[in-house]
């Protein structure tokens, strides 16, 4: 079991910077491959960033490359997301996600463990 619990979000405007963090709990963190997901209103769930276990393999979304840089520590056994150059368009719910198999990561429907989500608003 995997527990995540995310923080990190607020209201920033447009052009500016926040930083994600996923806590997870667990002894075995390193061996997941985390990812962040996240859903506007009226939306459907989108696709954010990935990472895998190792850490060696980094996946993101078009809308979202070149602004946003998913990373982890697996001694803290959080993952980062850095978010830069904030868009209106990309306030949201992010969620942290986890999973044992590094494979289809941009697959929100083959993840095993959630997090609550943290609000993002970008005001423009």
């Amino acid at each position: 079991q995997v527990q995540l619990v995310e923080s990190g979000g607020g209201l920033v405007q447009a052009g500016g910077s926040l930083r994600l963090s996923c806590a997870a709990s667990g002894r075995t963190f390193n061996v997941y491959a985390m990812g962040w997901f996240r859903q506007a209103p009226g939306k459907e769930r989108e696709f954010v960033a990935a990472m895998s276990w190792s850490g060696g393999s980094t996946y993101y979304a078009d809308s979202v490359k070149g602004r946003f840089t998913i990373s982890r520590d697996n001694v803290k056994n959080t993952v980062y997301l850095q978010m830069n150059s904030l868009k209106p368009e990309d306030t949201a719910v992010y969620y942290c996600t986890a999973k044992r198999v590094s494979s289809n990561l941009r697959s929100g429907s083959t993840y095993n463990y959630w997090g609550q989500g943290t609000q993002v608003t970008v005001s423009s």
